[in-house]
């Protein structure tokens, strides 16, 4: 999923330092492979703990990174790009659960491109 959101974030702008810390805590605190609605959130509460000891964000970065965090499973396709680039390289990854991305649920024209999903997907059966 890392390299999704670092390949988008090329195309969309985003802030790289924020998609990869999405990468690595937006499912850091599930408490199951199955259904866990609250996972985000507590993700988001996580990321609050660990910055300024684990890693450093500005005020404005910390609240993309625990929005992302927070929101990631809520199918929204509105946000601040860097968030949306967050959410696409996550729903891109779906592959891993034997799903193909639904374009219609990716935020970013980057994301919708055909070439870039068949690229994720591919990745993500690996």
């Amino acid at each position: 999923m890392r390299e999704n959101g670092l390949c988008l974030a090329e195309l969309t702008g985003a802030k790289k330092n924020v998609v990869e810390l999405f990468a690595v805590l937006h499912d850091s605190r599930r408490l199951n492979e199955g259904s866990d609605p609250l996972h985000g959130d507590r993700a988001a509460v996580f990321a609050q703990t660990l910055a300024g000891s684990v890693f450093d964000l500005g005020a404005e970065d910390l609240d993309l990174l625990m929005t992302a965090c927070r929101h990631h499973s809520g199918g929204f396709i509105v946000a601040d790009i860097t968030v949306l680039t967050c959410w696409d390289a996550d729903r891109l990854d779906l592959g891993r659960i034997g799903m193909r991305p639904d374009p219609t649920l990716l935020g970013t024209g980057a994301a919708r491109d055909p070439g870039m999903i068949q690229w994720a997907y591919e990745r993500s059966l690996k």
